[in-house]
C-alpha cells in the first residue's frame, strides 16, 4: 500500500458557513478496514462560531462502503434546521473528487430520521438497510442496522 498523502486546503464557504481542517486522521493499522480522513470544522463564517463538525473518509474499504460511510457528521442543536450538514457536504465534494472518490456512501441509522432527509437533499439513492454484524464496534455501541445511501459526486 502507498502512504496516503494528506492535502492542504484553506477554508470551504458557501457564504453561511465554512468548514476548516480541524484534524487528519491515519489509522493505526486498517485490520478493521478503518482509512485516512479529514475533520473539519463547520462554523459561520463572520464570527468563526463552530456549530458542528464533519468527517470525510478517504477509501473504499468493505467497512467504509457497508458499514461507516464516507461521510459523519454533527451538528450542534441549537444551530440544526439550518440545512448547515447538507451544505457542509457539498462544499467537501471536492475534497473527495481530489482523492479520486466520485461515490460517497453515507450511513445512519434507520431511526435518524434528520439524516435521512440530508442525504435526501443531498440527491442521494438509499441502496438498503442493512443488519450489522456483531463483531463492530458499532454494534458494541447498540446500533443494530444502517441505512446505506449513495451519493455520485460527479453530477
Amino acid at each position: 500500500m502507498t502512504k496516503f498523502e494528506f492535502n492542504n486546503y484553506e477554508p470551504f464557504t458557501d457564504g453561511e458557513i465554512e468548514v476548516v481542517i480541524k484534524d487528519k486522521e491515519i489509522p493505526p493499522d486498517n485490520k478493521r478496514g478503518y482509512v485516512p480522513a479529514y475533520e473539519f470544522t463547520v462554523r459561520l463564517p463572520e464570527i468563526h462560531t463552530p456549530v458542528g463538525r464533519i468527517n470525510l473518509r478517504i477509501g473504499n474499504t468493505e467497512h467504509v462502503i457497508k458499514y461507516g460511510g464516507h461521510i459523519g457528521y454533527g451538528i450542534e442543536e441549537k444551530y440544526r434546521s439550518h440545512h448547515y450538514a447538507a451544505k457542509a457536504c457539498r462544499l467537501l465534494k471536492q475534497v473527495a473528487l481530489d482523492h479520486g472518490l466520485d461515490t460517497l456512501w453515507i450511513t445512519c441509522s434507520p431511526e435518524n430520521n434528520p439524516s435521512r432527509r440530508i442525504c435526501e437533499m443531498l440527491g442521494c439513492e438509499l441502496v438498503e438497510i442493512i443488519d450489522l454484524p456483531e463483531d463492530l464496534d458499532m454494534y458494541r455501541r447498540g446500533e443494530r442496522q444502517v441505512c446505506r445511501y449513495r451519493w455520485d459526486i460527479r453530477d
